[in-house]
Protein backbone atom coordinates (compact mmCIF):
# COMPACT_ATOMS: atom_id res chain seq x y z
CA UNK A 1 0.00 0.00 0.00
CA UNK A 2 10.77 -9.79 0.09
CA UNK A 3 11.31 -11.49 -3.00
CA UNK A 4 10.72 -15.30 -3.90
CA UNK A 5 7.92 -14.10 -5.69
CA UNK A 6 6.23 -11.51 -4.04
CA UNK A 7 6.93 -8.27 -2.41
CA UNK A 8 5.58 -5.40 -0.25
CA UNK A 9 6.00 -2.50 -2.35
CA UNK A 10 2.80 -0.33 -3.98
CA UNK A 11 2.88 0.39 -7.37
CA UNK A 12 4.89 3.88 -9.34
CA UNK A 13 2.53 5.27 -11.45
CA UNK A 14 2.70 8.52 -13.01
CA UNK A 15 0.83 9.85 -10.37
CA UNK A 16 2.57 8.84 -6.74
CA UNK A 17 1.97 5.30 -5.43
CA UNK A 18 -1.56 3.99 -4.93
CA UNK A 19 -2.67 7.26 -5.27
CA UNK A 20 -4.46 7.24 -8.71
CA UNK A 21 -7.89 9.40 -8.78
CA UNK A 22 -10.69 7.53 -9.13
CA UNK A 23 -13.60 8.28 -11.33
CA UNK A 24 -15.72 11.36 -10.11
CA UNK A 25 -15.59 10.70 -6.51
CA UNK A 26 -14.50 13.64 -4.20
CA UNK A 27 -11.27 13.58 -2.23
CA UNK A 28 -11.45 15.47 0.70
CA UNK A 29 -12.84 17.01 3.56
CA UNK A 30 -11.64 20.64 4.85
CA UNK A 31 -9.75 19.73 7.66
CA UNK A 32 -8.96 22.12 10.89
CA UNK A 33 -6.38 21.48 13.20
CA UNK A 34 -8.90 23.40 15.41
CA UNK A 35 -11.96 21.14 16.30
CA UNK A 36 -15.25 24.01 16.28
CA UNK A 37 -18.68 23.00 18.10
CA UNK A 38 -21.61 21.97 15.78
CA UNK A 39 -23.24 25.16 14.21
CA UNK A 40 -26.41 26.49 16.41
CA UNK A 41 -29.31 25.74 15.33
CA UNK A 42 -32.29 28.11 15.07
CA UNK A 43 -35.94 28.20 14.34
CA UNK A 44 -36.05 30.70 11.70
CA UNK A 45 -35.88 30.04 8.25
CA UNK A 46 -32.26 29.55 7.06
CA UNK A 47 -33.36 31.19 3.75
CA UNK A 48 -34.24 34.24 5.51
CA UNK A 49 -31.21 35.01 7.79
CA UNK A 50 -28.00 35.52 7.11
CA UNK A 51 -26.01 32.51 5.63
CA UNK A 52 -23.37 32.72 7.70
CA UNK A 53 -24.82 33.12 10.47
CA UNK A 54 -22.78 30.51 13.17
CA UNK A 55 -22.21 30.05 16.85
CA UNK A 56 -18.83 30.41 17.46
CA UNK A 57 -18.88 32.86 14.63
CA UNK A 58 -17.29 31.89 11.29
CA UNK A 59 -13.80 33.63 10.17
CA UNK A 60 -13.40 36.40 8.19
CA UNK A 61 -11.86 34.78 5.63
CA UNK A 62 -14.82 32.60 5.34
CA UNK A 63 -17.15 35.52 4.81
CA UNK A 64 -15.28 37.18 2.22
CA UNK A 65 -14.65 33.55 0.44
CA UNK A 66 -18.95 33.67 0.20
CA UNK A 67 -18.87 37.31 -0.88
CA UNK A 68 -16.81 36.74 -4.01
CA UNK A 69 -18.77 33.46 -4.74
CA UNK A 70 -21.77 35.65 -4.71
CA UNK A 71 -20.19 38.17 -6.89
CA UNK A 72 -19.10 35.66 -9.25
CA UNK A 73 -23.03 34.21 -9.22
CA UNK A 74 -21.99 30.78 -7.56
CA UNK A 75 -24.40 30.98 -4.72
CA UNK A 76 -27.25 33.43 -3.99
CA UNK A 77 -29.96 34.16 -1.43
CA UNK A 78 -31.64 30.93 -2.63
CA UNK A 79 -28.47 28.94 -2.20
CA UNK A 80 -29.82 25.73 -0.48
CA UNK A 81 -26.43 25.13 1.69
CA UNK A 82 -24.04 27.57 3.52
CA UNK A 83 -20.65 27.00 5.00
CA UNK A 84 -20.65 25.80 8.68
CA UNK A 85 -18.93 24.45 11.66
CA UNK A 86 -19.34 20.62 12.00
CA UNK A 87 -17.56 18.18 14.11
CA UNK A 88 -14.88 17.37 10.84
CA UNK A 89 -14.20 21.12 10.59
CA UNK A 90 -16.00 23.02 8.11
CA UNK A 91 -18.83 21.61 5.79
CA UNK A 92 -21.57 22.04 4.22
CA UNK A 93 -25.17 22.56 6.28
CA UNK A 94 -28.43 22.50 4.37
CA UNK A 95 -30.45 25.91 4.41
CA UNK A 96 -33.90 23.74 3.89
CA UNK A 97 -34.86 20.70 3.17
CA UNK A 98 -33.04 19.08 0.22
CA UNK A 99 -34.85 16.37 -2.16
CA UNK A 100 -32.37 13.08 -3.21
CA UNK A 101 -30.95 14.06 -6.36
CA UNK A 102 -30.99 17.83 -5.83
CA UNK A 103 -28.38 20.14 -7.51
CA UNK A 104 -26.75 21.80 -3.96
CA UNK A 105 -24.27 24.09 -5.75
CA UNK A 106 -22.75 25.01 -9.02
CA UNK A 107 -19.78 25.91 -10.19
CA UNK A 108 -18.66 27.29 -13.71
CA UNK A 109 -15.58 26.24 -15.45
CA UNK A 110 -13.97 29.72 -15.19
CA UNK A 111 -13.53 29.20 -11.18
CA UNK A 112 -12.37 25.52 -12.15
CA UNK A 113 -8.86 24.70 -11.14
CA UNK A 114 -7.13 22.18 -13.16
CA UNK A 115 -4.41 21.26 -15.78
CA UNK A 116 -6.47 23.70 -18.50
CA UNK A 117 -6.43 26.43 -15.80
CA UNK A 118 -2.46 25.93 -15.67
CA UNK A 119 -2.31 25.69 -19.67
CA UNK A 120 -4.09 29.11 -19.57
CA UNK A 121 -2.01 31.14 -16.66
CA UNK A 122 1.42 33.18 -17.04
CA UNK A 123 3.29 29.95 -16.06
CA UNK A 124 1.00 27.20 -18.72
CA UNK A 125 3.97 27.35 -21.07
CA UNK A 126 6.26 26.12 -19.03
CA UNK A 127 4.24 23.51 -17.47
CA UNK A 128 3.46 21.63 -20.62
CA UNK A 129 5.54 18.80 -19.88
CA UNK A 130 4.32 18.33 -16.51
CA UNK A 131 2.11 15.77 -15.28
CA UNK A 132 -0.74 17.12 -14.47
CA UNK A 133 -0.64 16.54 -11.08
CA UNK A 134 2.57 18.61 -10.94
CA UNK A 135 1.62 21.43 -13.15
CA UNK A 136 -1.85 22.39 -10.47
CA UNK A 137 0.46 21.68 -7.47
CA UNK A 138 2.61 24.45 -8.78
CA UNK A 139 -0.07 26.35 -9.64
CA UNK A 140 -1.50 25.88 -5.88
CA UNK A 141 1.52 27.41 -4.80
CA UNK A 142 2.36 30.34 -7.01
CA UNK A 143 -1.02 31.27 -6.55
CA UNK A 144 -1.41 31.01 -2.63
CA UNK A 145 1.60 33.57 -2.37
CA UNK A 146 0.52 35.66 -4.76
CA UNK A 147 -0.97 38.83 -3.07
CA UNK A 148 -2.70 39.69 -5.80
CA UNK A 149 -3.95 36.37 -6.99
CA UNK A 150 -7.70 35.96 -8.42
CA UNK A 151 -7.67 32.74 -6.24
CA UNK A 152 -6.65 34.70 -3.07
CA UNK A 153 -10.43 34.33 -1.37
CA UNK A 154 -10.37 30.22 -1.99
CA UNK A 155 -6.68 30.20 -0.72
CA UNK A 156 -6.81 32.07 2.28
CA UNK A 157 -9.57 29.18 3.38
CA UNK A 158 -7.61 26.27 2.46
CA UNK A 159 -5.84 24.95 5.46
CA UNK A 160 -2.56 24.91 6.45
CA UNK A 161 -2.56 21.27 6.54
CA UNK A 162 -4.44 18.12 6.78
CA UNK A 163 -4.27 15.18 9.17
CA UNK A 164 -3.16 12.47 6.60
CA UNK A 165 0.11 10.71 7.10
CA UNK A 166 2.13 12.79 5.20
CA UNK A 167 2.02 15.16 7.80
CA UNK A 168 2.53 12.87 11.05
CA UNK A 169 5.74 12.86 12.85
CA UNK A 170 8.43 10.06 13.38
CA UNK A 171 6.91 8.67 16.48
CA UNK A 172 3.59 8.88 15.01
CA UNK A 173 4.41 7.37 12.07
CA UNK A 174 6.34 4.69 14.23
CA UNK A 175 2.33 3.18 15.11
CA UNK A 176 1.82 1.85 11.85
CA UNK A 177 5.21 0.15 11.67
CA UNK A 178 4.92 -2.50 8.91
CA UNK A 179 2.09 -1.20 7.49
CA UNK A 180 1.30 -0.82 3.98
CA UNK A 181 0.36 2.27 5.06
CA UNK A 182 3.79 3.31 6.32
CA UNK A 183 5.46 2.20 2.90
CA UNK A 184 2.45 4.27 0.88
CA UNK A 185 3.44 7.61 3.49
CA UNK A 186 7.15 7.34 2.66
CA UNK A 187 6.97 6.76 -0.71
CA UNK A 188 4.37 9.04 -2.07
CA UNK A 189 6.37 11.57 0.14
CA UNK A 190 10.12 10.73 -1.66
CA UNK A 191 7.70 11.18 -4.91
CA UNK A 192 6.30 14.30 -4.26
CA UNK A 193 9.74 15.34 -3.19
CA UNK A 194 11.78 14.26 -6.27
CA UNK A 195 9.17 16.09 -8.39
CA UNK A 196 9.98 19.54 -6.63
CA UNK A 197 13.66 19.00 -6.84
CA UNK A 198 13.17 18.67 -11.06
CA UNK A 199 10.56 21.77 -11.13
CA UNK A 200 12.70 23.89 -8.99
CA UNK A 201 15.74 23.24 -11.17
CA UNK A 202 13.87 23.29 -14.68
CA UNK A 203 11.37 26.11 -14.10
CA UNK A 204 11.10 27.49 -11.03
CA UNK A 205 15.40 28.62 -10.98
CA UNK A 206 15.36 29.66 -14.13
CA UNK A 207 12.44 31.64 -14.58
CA UNK A 208 12.47 34.17 -11.07
CA UNK A 209 10.37 36.59 -12.80
CA UNK A 210 7.59 34.56 -12.21
CA UNK A 211 8.45 33.36 -9.13
CA UNK A 212 9.24 36.32 -6.84
CA UNK A 213 8.48 34.04 -3.64
CA UNK A 214 10.69 31.35 -2.86
CA UNK A 215 8.52 27.78 -3.31
CA UNK A 216 9.49 25.64 -0.66
CA UNK A 217 9.09 21.65 -0.66
CA UNK A 218 7.07 22.71 2.31
CA UNK A 219 5.03 24.29 0.25
CA UNK A 220 4.91 22.29 -2.73
CA UNK A 221 3.54 19.40 -0.51
CA UNK A 222 1.01 21.46 0.85
CA UNK A 223 -0.14 22.25 -2.19
CA UNK A 224 -0.14 18.69 -3.54
CA UNK A 225 -1.89 17.59 -0.40
CA UNK A 226 -4.59 19.95 -1.27
CA UNK A 227 -4.78 18.57 -4.62
CA UNK A 228 -4.61 15.09 -3.19
CA UNK A 229 -7.70 15.66 -0.57
CA UNK A 230 -9.99 18.32 -2.39
CA UNK A 231 -9.88 17.27 -6.10
CA UNK A 232 -12.83 15.67 -8.39
CA UNK A 233 -11.72 13.63 -10.73
CA UNK A 234 -13.74 15.60 -13.67
CA UNK A 235 -16.09 13.67 -15.88
CA UNK A 236 -13.24 13.53 -18.86
CA UNK A 237 -10.71 12.32 -16.68
CA UNK A 238 -9.05 15.72 -15.70
CA UNK A 239 -8.14 16.34 -11.76
CA UNK A 240 -10.52 19.26 -10.94
CA UNK A 241 -10.47 21.42 -7.36
CA UNK A 242 -14.02 23.34 -7.05
CA UNK A 243 -14.23 26.59 -4.69
CA UNK A 244 -16.50 25.72 -1.99
CA UNK A 245 -17.77 22.14 -3.57
CA UNK A 246 -14.94 20.79 -1.63
CA UNK A 247 -16.15 21.46 1.22
CA UNK A 248 -18.44 19.02 1.29
CA UNK A 249 -17.53 16.01 4.12
CA UNK A 250 -17.63 12.01 3.82
CA UNK A 251 -20.52 10.11 5.75
CA UNK A 252 -19.91 6.14 5.56
CA UNK A 253 -23.89 5.95 5.69
CA UNK A 254 -23.71 7.09 2.08
CA UNK A 255 -23.48 3.92 -0.26
CA UNK A 256 -23.99 5.96 -3.97
CA UNK A 257 -20.87 8.00 -5.43
CA UNK A 258 -22.98 9.15 -8.46
CA UNK A 259 -22.58 12.51 -6.76
CA UNK A 260 -21.91 14.87 -9.68
CA UNK A 261 -22.51 15.81 -13.42
CA UNK A 262 -21.67 18.61 -16.01
CA UNK A 263 -24.31 20.78 -17.44
CA UNK A 264 -24.13 23.78 -19.90
CA UNK A 265 -26.06 26.92 -18.21
CA UNK A 266 -26.34 30.41 -16.96
CA UNK A 267 -23.15 31.17 -14.95
CA UNK A 268 -24.02 34.92 -13.77
CA UNK A 269 -25.74 37.69 -15.00
CA UNK A 270 -25.46 37.34 -19.33
CA UNK A 271 -23.04 34.57 -19.13
CA UNK A 272 -23.32 31.10 -19.97
CA UNK A 273 -20.64 28.23 -19.37
CA UNK A 274 -20.31 24.53 -18.77
CA UNK A 275 -21.26 24.34 -14.60
CA UNK A 276 -19.92 21.19 -12.55
CA UNK A 277 -23.15 19.81 -10.82
CA UNK A 278 -22.72 18.36 -6.88
CA UNK A 279 -25.72 16.73 -5.78
CA UNK A 280 -26.88 15.05 -2.84
CA UNK A 281 -27.45 11.48 -2.83
CA UNK A 282 -30.41 11.21 -0.23
CA UNK A 283 -32.51 13.46 1.50
CA UNK A 284 -31.20 15.86 3.73
CA UNK A 285 -33.52 18.17 6.22
CA UNK A 286 -32.58 21.37 7.20
CA UNK A 287 -29.80 21.92 9.46
CA UNK A 288 -28.45 18.74 8.77
CA UNK A 289 -25.25 18.49 6.72
CA UNK A 290 -24.88 17.37 3.10
CA UNK A 291 -22.64 14.38 2.63
CA UNK A 292 -20.95 12.71 0.00
CA UNK A 293 -19.53 9.08 -0.33
CA UNK A 294 -15.28 9.65 -0.84
CA UNK A 295 -15.01 6.41 -2.39
CA UNK A 296 -16.53 2.85 -1.81
CA UNK A 297 -13.12 1.13 -2.90
CA UNK A 298 -11.05 3.19 -0.60
CA UNK A 299 -9.21 1.00 2.32
CA UNK A 300 -8.84 2.41 5.89
CA UNK A 301 -5.60 2.93 4.30
CA UNK A 302 -6.21 4.97 1.78
CA UNK A 303 -8.61 7.23 3.44
CA UNK A 304 -5.89 7.71 6.41
CA UNK A 305 -3.29 8.51 3.74
CA UNK A 306 -5.73 10.87 1.60
CA UNK A 307 -7.40 12.70 4.64
CA UNK A 308 -6.71 11.44 7.30
CA UNK A 309 -9.60 9.52 9.17
CA UNK A 310 -10.38 6.13 8.93
CA UNK A 311 -14.30 4.37 9.28
CA UNK A 312 -14.31 1.23 11.51
CA UNK A 313 -16.50 -0.64 9.32
CA UNK A 314 -14.43 -3.94 8.93
CA UNK A 315 -15.13 -3.69 4.86
CA UNK A 316 -12.43 -0.85 4.34
CA UNK A 317 -9.89 -3.13 5.94
CA UNK A 318 -7.28 -4.52 3.26
CA UNK A 319 -3.97 -5.59 2.22
CA UNK A 320 -2.22 -5.20 -1.44
CA UNK A 321 0.03 -7.88 -2.63
CA UNK A 322 2.52 -7.89 -4.77
CA UNK A 323 3.74 -10.50 -6.79
CA UNK A 324 5.76 -10.78 -9.58
CA UNK A 325 7.58 -12.69 -12.78
CA UNK A 326 11.43 -13.16 -11.58
CA UNK A 327 13.58 -12.24 -14.74
CA UNK A 328 15.87 -15.43 -13.84
CA UNK A 329 12.80 -17.33 -14.79
CA UNK A 330 13.62 -19.40 -17.75
CA UNK A 331 10.36 -18.40 -19.07
CA UNK A 332 10.66 -15.16 -18.50
CA UNK A 333 9.27 -13.18 -21.59
CA UNK A 334 6.76 -15.88 -22.33
CA UNK A 335 5.10 -15.50 -18.83
CA UNK A 336 5.73 -11.66 -19.45
CA UNK A 337 3.89 -11.57 -22.91
CA UNK A 338 0.90 -13.50 -21.28
CA UNK A 339 0.21 -11.34 -18.57
CA UNK A 340 0.80 -8.57 -21.07
CA UNK A 341 -2.27 -9.72 -22.72
CA UNK A 342 -4.49 -9.94 -19.88
CA UNK A 343 -3.42 -6.52 -18.79
CA UNK A 344 -0.80 -7.39 -16.12
CA UNK A 345 3.04 -6.99 -15.83
CA UNK A 346 5.86 -8.04 -14.77
CA UNK A 347 5.03 -6.90 -11.30
CA UNK A 348 1.19 -7.23 -10.32
CA UNK A 349 -0.82 -5.51 -7.50
CA UNK A 350 -3.85 -7.43 -6.18
CA UNK A 351 -6.18 -5.39 -3.71
CA UNK A 352 -8.25 -7.55 -0.99
CA UNK A 353 -10.45 -7.07 1.65
CA UNK A 354 -11.89 -8.36 4.05
CA UNK A 355 -14.79 -10.84 3.76
CA UNK A 356 -14.79 -10.31 0.00
CA UNK A 357 -13.86 -13.05 -2.56
CA UNK A 358 -9.85 -12.89 -3.64
CA UNK A 359 -9.61 -10.46 -7.01
CA UNK A 360 -10.20 -12.65 -9.96
CA UNK A 361 -6.98 -12.40 -11.80
CA UNK A 362 -4.87 -13.09 -8.73
CA UNK A 363 -4.90 -17.07 -8.83
CA UNK A 364 -4.19 -17.01 -12.79
CA UNK A 365 -1.18 -15.03 -12.16
CA UNK A 366 0.03 -16.76 -9.82
CA UNK A 367 -0.72 -19.81 -11.56
CA UNK A 368 1.75 -18.03 -14.19
CA UNK A 369 4.59 -16.91 -12.10
CA UNK A 370 4.46 -21.20 -10.60
CA UNK A 371 4.36 -22.60 -14.44
CA UNK A 372 7.75 -24.96 -14.41
CA UNK A 373 9.04 -28.13 -15.67
CA UNK A 374 6.44 -30.14 -17.45
CA UNK A 375 3.72 -27.81 -17.03
CA UNK A 376 5.77 -25.37 -19.06
CA UNK A 377 4.10 -26.78 -21.99
CA UNK A 378 1.07 -24.70 -21.67
CA UNK A 379 3.38 -21.61 -22.67
CA UNK A 380 3.68 -23.27 -26.08
CA UNK A 381 2.37 -20.71 -29.13
CA UNK A 382 -0.46 -23.10 -29.52
CA UNK A 383 -1.85 -22.79 -26.28
CA UNK A 384 -1.49 -19.21 -26.26
CA UNK A 385 -5.17 -18.14 -27.03
CA UNK A 386 -6.58 -20.24 -24.03
CA UNK A 387 -4.25 -20.37 -21.59
CA UNK A 388 -5.58 -17.69 -19.26
CA UNK A 389 -9.05 -19.45 -19.53
CA UNK A 390 -7.04 -22.96 -18.47
CA UNK A 391 -5.20 -20.84 -15.60
CA UNK A 392 -8.24 -19.82 -13.90
CA UNK A 393 -8.46 -23.80 -12.94
CA UNK A 394 -5.78 -25.52 -10.91
CA UNK A 395 -2.97 -26.71 -13.32
CA UNK A 396 -0.97 -29.51 -11.50
CA UNK A 397 -0.72 -30.66 -7.87
CA UNK A 398 2.73 -29.16 -7.74
CA UNK A 399 1.63 -26.25 -9.27
CA UNK A 400 -1.18 -25.21 -7.28
CA UNK A 401 0.89 -26.43 -4.22
CA UNK A 402 3.40 -23.77 -5.02
CA UNK A 403 0.41 -21.12 -5.20
CA UNK A 404 -0.15 -21.72 -1.93
CA UNK A 405 3.13 -21.39 -0.95
CA UNK A 406 3.33 -18.07 -2.38
CA UNK A 407 0.65 -16.91 -0.46
CA UNK A 408 1.03 -18.39 3.11
CA UNK A 409 4.99 -17.11 2.78
CA UNK A 410 3.78 -13.57 1.81
CA UNK A 411 0.66 -13.43 4.80
CA UNK A 412 3.25 -14.85 7.17
CA UNK A 413 6.42 -12.51 6.11
CA UNK A 414 3.65 -9.46 6.04
CA UNK A 415 2.76 -10.21 9.83
CA UNK A 416 6.00 -10.39 11.12
CA UNK A 417 6.85 -6.59 10.14
CA UNK A 418 3.96 -5.51 12.97
CA UNK A 419 5.07 -5.02 16.79
CA UNK A 420 1.73 -5.72 17.94
CA UNK A 421 -0.94 -8.56 17.38
CA UNK A 422 -4.10 -8.68 16.36
CA UNK A 423 -5.35 -9.34 20.21
CA UNK A 424 -2.93 -5.96 21.86
CA UNK A 425 -5.11 -4.00 18.92
CA UNK A 426 -8.05 -5.32 19.23
CA UNK A 427 -8.02 -4.63 23.18
CA UNK A 428 -6.33 -1.09 22.80
CA UNK A 429 -9.91 0.02 20.61
CA UNK A 430 -12.00 -2.05 23.07
CA UNK A 431 -10.51 -0.01 26.29
CA UNK A 432 -10.89 3.31 24.11
CA UNK A 433 -9.58 6.79 24.94
CA UNK A 434 -7.08 6.80 21.74
CA UNK A 435 -6.02 9.55 20.41
CA UNK A 436 -7.11 10.49 16.79
CA UNK A 437 -4.08 9.35 14.81
CA UNK A 438 -3.51 6.56 17.43
CA UNK A 439 -6.70 5.07 16.74
CA UNK A 440 -6.23 6.09 12.76
CA UNK A 441 -2.76 3.59 13.08
CA UNK A 442 -4.33 1.12 15.35
CA UNK A 443 -7.32 0.86 13.29
CA UNK A 444 -5.15 0.38 9.68
CA UNK A 445 -2.75 -2.24 11.40
CA UNK A 446 -5.32 -3.82 12.60
CA UNK A 447 -7.51 -4.14 9.52
CA UNK A 448 -4.03 -5.61 7.50
CA UNK A 449 -3.70 -8.39 9.82
CA UNK A 450 -7.26 -9.09 9.98
CA UNK A 451 -7.19 -9.37 6.06
CA UNK A 452 -3.64 -11.20 6.01
CA UNK A 453 -4.81 -14.03 8.74
CA UNK A 454 -7.81 -14.84 6.42
CA UNK A 455 -6.22 -14.91 3.38
CA UNK A 456 -3.23 -17.12 4.76
CA UNK A 457 -5.98 -19.60 6.66
CA UNK A 458 -7.83 -19.78 3.38
CA UNK A 459 -4.55 -20.58 1.28
CA UNK A 460 -3.83 -22.91 4.03
CA UNK A 461 -7.20 -25.00 3.76
CA UNK A 462 -6.91 -24.91 -0.02
CA UNK A 463 -3.22 -26.50 0.46
CA UNK A 464 -4.77 -29.32 2.98
CA UNK A 465 -7.56 -30.16 -0.08
CA UNK A 466 -4.87 -30.18 -3.04
CA UNK A 467 -5.66 -33.97 -3.53
CA UNK A 468 -9.14 -33.73 -3.74
CA UNK A 469 -8.92 -31.71 -6.70
CA UNK A 470 -9.01 -31.85 -10.63
CA UNK A 471 -6.00 -30.59 -12.16
CA UNK A 472 -5.60 -29.79 -16.33
CA UNK A 473 -5.05 -33.45 -17.17
CA UNK A 474 -8.02 -34.91 -15.85
CA UNK A 475 -10.41 -32.50 -16.92
CA UNK A 476 -8.74 -32.88 -20.25
CA UNK A 477 -8.89 -36.50 -20.67
CA UNK A 478 -12.33 -35.81 -20.00
CA UNK A 479 -13.07 -33.46 -22.59
CA UNK A 480 -11.36 -36.49 -25.03
CA UNK A 481 -13.60 -38.71 -23.25
CA UNK A 482 -10.78 -40.75 -21.87
CA UNK A 483 -11.94 -40.85 -18.32
CA UNK A 484 -14.95 -43.28 -17.76
CA UNK A 485 -17.68 -42.61 -14.73
CA UNK A 486 -15.79 -44.46 -12.59
CA UNK A 487 -12.65 -42.26 -12.91
CA UNK A 488 -11.31 -45.40 -15.41
CA UNK A 489 -8.94 -44.23 -18.41
CA UNK A 490 -8.95 -45.04 -21.76
CA UNK A 491 -6.13 -45.51 -24.60
CA UNK A 492 -9.42 -44.56 -26.69
CA UNK A 493 -12.46 -42.58 -26.24
CA UNK A 494 -15.38 -44.28 -25.40
CA UNK A 495 -17.47 -44.47 -28.79
CA UNK A 496 -20.35 -41.99 -27.25
CA UNK A 497 -18.28 -40.00 -26.84
CA UNK A 498 -17.07 -39.05 -30.43
CA UNK A 499 -17.78 -36.49 -31.96
CA UNK A 500 -20.95 -37.23 -34.61
CA UNK A 501 -20.80 -36.40 -37.95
Amino acid sequence: MSTLFFSVSPPSPSFPPQSHFKSFKHLSPLKTTLKRPLFSTTTRSSLHVDPLESDPPLPPSVRTFWKWLAEEGVVSSTCPVRPAYVPEGLGLVARRDIAQDEVVVKVPRRLWINPDTVAASEIGYLCTDLKPWVAVSLFLVREKMRGNSPWRFYMDILPERTDSTLYWSEEELAEIKGTLLLRMTREMKEHVESQYDKVKEEIISQHEQLFPSSITLDGFLWAFSMLRSRAFSHLRGQLVMLPLVDLINHSASITREDNAEEINGPAGLFSWDLLFCLKSTMPVKEGEQVFIQYGLKKSNADLALYYGFVEPNVNRDSYTFTFNISESDPFHWEKLDIAAANDLGETAYFDTFMDRPLPPAILPYLRLVALQETDAVLLEPVYRKSIWKTLELPVSHVNEELVCKMVIDACESALSGYYTTVEQDKKLIQEGNLGYKLEIAVRVRLGEKRVLQQIGGIFKEKEAQLDKLEYYHERRLKELGLVGEEGETYCQPKKDSLPTL
